[in-house]
């Protein structure tokens, strides 16, 4: 029941080249960066990202990202991450974007066992009816598009079928966890913690706090440790190194 390893590199060191990976945060809020780094510093590559996004201000997932060493995304959001967007449209990424509460969904429905679920979110768009871009082929045309999506009707009305998500392996950051697992999210950078990592077959937790099980009220466990199979202390340093993506001063 002890599932903690003694560092970030040997929680990662089984993680192999084209991997599959469902990977926690929101911007730079709840971003497994320690675990990322290693993987970085692995060498791994090809690997098949799930994500909100891909990282920011070369921080988390943009690491691996800039390193060339993701093959494909399945996000909502690119935003401000220029070389993201550069590589998707120079055709060296494959990029499946899909609505936001579609991606929460599709997560929590793989790691619940349900195969696929039908969602109002999309119906009479691309994301229903295909054709989004998914690769381009570097001179502006589309190498390859979503196909389409089966569409049933429910109580008078249009309903898209999205099918849940399973990775090889899930990286999560929470503010404390427990031997056996169990984690507490702090606030805003719970967002897509939970969802990951009930996502991937083999989920690595780095926490800013490790204590002793019993030392987490049961009512307040986030993610109960069935969920997690790795948990990696982090170091004081580790832990409030968080960086900030836009700083606003009010007077």
């Amino acid at each position: 029941m002890d599932k903690v390893v003694s560092s970030a590199a040997a929680a990662v060191a089984d993680v192999p080249d084209g991997a599959s990976l469902a990977v926690g945060g929101f911007g730079l809020s709840g971003v497994p960066n320690v675990l990322v780094r290693a993987l970085y510093e692995r060498g791994v590559s090809g690997l098949s990202v799930v994500s909100n996004n891909c990282g920011a201000i070369n921080t988390g997932l943009a690491v691996l990202l800039a390193a060339g060493r993701i093959a494909r995304v399945t996000g909502s959001y690119i935003g401000a991450n220029k070389e993201f967007a550069r590589q998707y449209l120079a055709g060296e990424l494959e990029v499946e974007l899909i609505p936001q509460g579609t991606l929460a969904e599709r997560l929590r429905a793989g790691g619940a066992g349900v195969p696929a679920f039908y969602t109002p979110a999309g119906v009479g768009t691309q994301v229903a009816e295909g054709g989004l871009p998914w690769r381009y082929d570097g001179e502006g045309g589309v190498a390859l598009a979503s196909p389409p999506k089966e569409v049933r009707e429910f109580d008078g009305a249009e309903y898209v079928l999205e099918h849940g998500i399973r990775t090889d392996f899930a990286l999560v950051r929470a503010a404390r966890g427990d031997r056996h697992g169990n984690l507490v999210f702090n606030k805003s950078a719970r967002n897509f913690n939970p969802l990951a990592a009930m996502a991937g077959r083999i989920t690595i937790a780095e926490v800013e706090e490790l204590v002793e099980p019993g030392a987490i009220d049961p009512d307040a466990v986030h993610l109960p440790g069935i969920f997690v199979q790795r948990v990696v202390a982090l170091t004081p340093e580790q832990a409030v190194d968080k960086k900030i993506e836009q700083r606003t001063v009010s007077h």
